[in-house]
Protein backbone atom coordinates (compact mmCIF):
# COMPACT_ATOMS: atom_id res chain seq x y z
CA UNK A 1 0.00 0.00 0.00
CA UNK A 2 0.81 3.56 -0.48
CA UNK A 3 -0.02 6.59 1.49
CA UNK A 4 0.14 10.25 1.01
CA UNK A 5 -1.26 13.85 0.89
CA UNK A 6 -3.95 13.74 -1.20
CA UNK A 7 -3.47 16.06 -4.17
CA UNK A 8 -5.93 18.09 -6.56
CA UNK A 9 -5.39 14.64 -9.28
CA UNK A 10 -7.00 12.36 -6.24
CA UNK A 11 -9.78 15.10 -6.04
CA UNK A 12 -12.46 13.79 -8.99
CA UNK A 13 -12.25 9.19 -6.64
CA UNK A 14 -12.19 11.55 -3.10
CA UNK A 15 -15.78 13.60 -4.35
CA UNK A 16 -17.70 10.02 -5.83
CA UNK A 17 -17.13 8.60 -2.46
CA UNK A 18 -17.47 11.65 0.11
CA UNK A 19 -21.08 12.43 0.08
CA UNK A 20 -20.61 14.54 3.32
CA UNK A 21 -18.27 17.05 1.91
CA UNK A 22 -19.23 20.11 -0.99
CA UNK A 23 -16.77 19.99 -3.75
CA UNK A 24 -15.29 23.73 -2.44
CA UNK A 25 -14.39 21.97 1.13
CA UNK A 26 -12.95 19.07 -0.54
CA UNK A 27 -10.52 21.51 -2.43
CA UNK A 28 -9.71 23.50 0.88
CA UNK A 29 -8.53 20.41 2.55
CA UNK A 30 -6.59 19.09 -0.63
CA UNK A 31 -5.01 22.32 -0.21
CA UNK A 32 -4.64 21.96 3.61
CA UNK A 33 -3.14 18.45 3.58
CA UNK A 34 -5.92 16.79 5.75
CA UNK A 35 -6.85 14.56 3.31
CA UNK A 36 -4.14 11.17 3.18
CA UNK A 37 -5.02 9.02 -0.11
CA UNK A 38 -4.20 5.21 -0.22
CA UNK A 39 -3.93 3.46 -3.13
CA UNK A 40 -2.87 -0.30 -4.04
CA UNK A 41 0.23 -1.91 -5.43
CA UNK A 42 -1.05 -1.35 -9.22
CA UNK A 43 -1.36 2.71 -7.79
CA UNK A 44 -5.04 2.90 -7.75
CA UNK A 45 -6.97 4.66 -5.19
CA UNK A 46 -8.79 2.34 -2.78
CA UNK A 47 -9.49 4.83 -0.29
CA UNK A 48 -9.05 8.21 1.73
CA UNK A 49 -8.90 9.12 5.08
CA UNK A 50 -9.98 13.41 6.26
CA UNK A 51 -9.40 15.02 9.33
CA UNK A 52 -9.33 18.26 10.72
CA UNK A 53 -8.10 19.82 14.13
CA UNK A 54 -10.82 20.33 17.43
CA UNK A 55 -10.57 23.84 19.14
CA UNK A 56 -8.26 24.45 15.93
CA UNK A 57 -5.19 22.10 17.38
CA UNK A 58 -5.97 19.20 18.50
CA UNK A 59 -6.33 16.38 14.75
CA UNK A 60 -9.31 14.70 14.74
CA UNK A 61 -10.48 12.08 12.33
CA UNK A 62 -12.92 12.65 10.31
CA UNK A 63 -13.69 9.94 8.59
CA UNK A 64 -11.62 6.76 7.02
CA UNK A 65 -13.26 5.11 3.46
CA UNK A 66 -12.47 2.32 2.00
CA UNK A 67 -13.55 0.39 -1.28
CA UNK A 68 -15.87 -2.30 -0.03
CA UNK A 69 -13.70 -4.97 -1.47
CA UNK A 70 -10.68 -3.53 0.74
CA UNK A 71 -12.37 -3.72 4.16
CA UNK A 72 -11.12 -6.09 6.70
CA UNK A 73 -7.86 -6.57 5.16
CA UNK A 74 -5.97 -4.20 7.82
CA UNK A 75 -5.65 -1.68 5.21
CA UNK A 76 -8.26 1.07 7.77
CA UNK A 77 -5.49 0.07 10.48
CA UNK A 78 -2.22 0.46 8.37
CA UNK A 79 -3.73 4.05 7.19
CA UNK A 80 -4.99 5.10 10.53
CA UNK A 81 -1.17 4.30 11.77
CA UNK A 82 0.02 6.24 9.00
CA UNK A 83 -2.27 9.07 10.65
CA UNK A 84 -1.23 8.96 13.74
CA UNK A 85 2.88 9.04 12.72
CA UNK A 86 1.93 11.86 10.64
CA UNK A 87 0.66 13.91 13.61
CA UNK A 88 3.26 12.44 15.79
CA UNK A 89 5.98 13.79 13.14
CA UNK A 90 4.32 17.25 13.28
CA UNK A 91 4.60 17.44 17.72
CA UNK A 92 0.93 16.28 18.37
CA UNK A 93 0.73 14.38 20.98
CA UNK A 94 -3.11 12.96 21.11
CA UNK A 95 -5.07 12.87 18.49
CA UNK A 96 -9.16 12.43 18.72
CA UNK A 97 -12.16 10.72 16.43
CA UNK A 98 -16.02 9.66 16.76
CA UNK A 99 -17.87 7.37 16.32
CA UNK A 100 -21.71 6.64 16.48
CA UNK A 101 -22.80 3.82 18.80
CA UNK A 102 -24.56 2.58 16.61
CA UNK A 103 -21.30 1.56 14.18
CA UNK A 104 -18.75 -1.05 13.82
CA UNK A 105 -16.28 1.90 13.91
CA UNK A 106 -15.76 1.98 17.84
CA UNK A 107 -14.88 -1.55 18.11
CA UNK A 108 -12.32 -0.78 15.30
CA UNK A 109 -10.86 2.31 17.28
CA UNK A 110 -10.76 0.98 20.64
CA UNK A 111 -8.64 -1.98 19.61
CA UNK A 112 -6.17 0.48 18.08
CA UNK A 113 -5.63 1.83 21.88
CA UNK A 114 -8.13 4.63 22.00
CA UNK A 115 -10.55 5.62 24.90
CA UNK A 116 -13.43 6.54 25.41
CA UNK A 117 -13.78 10.41 26.46
CA UNK A 118 -17.09 11.76 26.26
CA UNK A 119 -20.30 11.56 24.04
CA UNK A 120 -22.54 13.69 22.14
CA UNK A 121 -26.26 13.25 22.21
CA UNK A 122 -27.81 15.56 19.40
CA UNK A 123 -31.80 14.94 18.76
CA UNK A 124 -32.91 12.15 16.69
CA UNK A 125 -28.85 10.42 16.27
CA UNK A 126 -27.31 7.91 18.06
CA UNK A 127 -24.81 8.63 20.42
CA UNK A 128 -21.61 10.10 19.34
CA UNK A 129 -18.80 8.86 20.85
CA UNK A 130 -15.50 10.97 21.43
CA UNK A 131 -12.44 9.09 20.99
CA UNK A 132 -8.99 9.94 22.20
CA UNK A 133 -5.35 8.73 22.18
CA UNK A 134 -2.21 9.67 23.49
CA UNK A 135 0.53 9.14 20.84
CA UNK A 136 3.59 7.19 22.64
CA UNK A 137 6.90 9.43 22.47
Amino acid sequence: MKMDYASELDFQFILEHDRHLPKQLIKNKLNGKEIIIVKNEENRRIGWLRYNYFWDHTPFLNMIFLQENKRNKGIGTELLRFWETEMKNKGYEFVMTSSLSDEQAQHFYRKLGYKDSGSLLLENEALEIIFTKKLSK
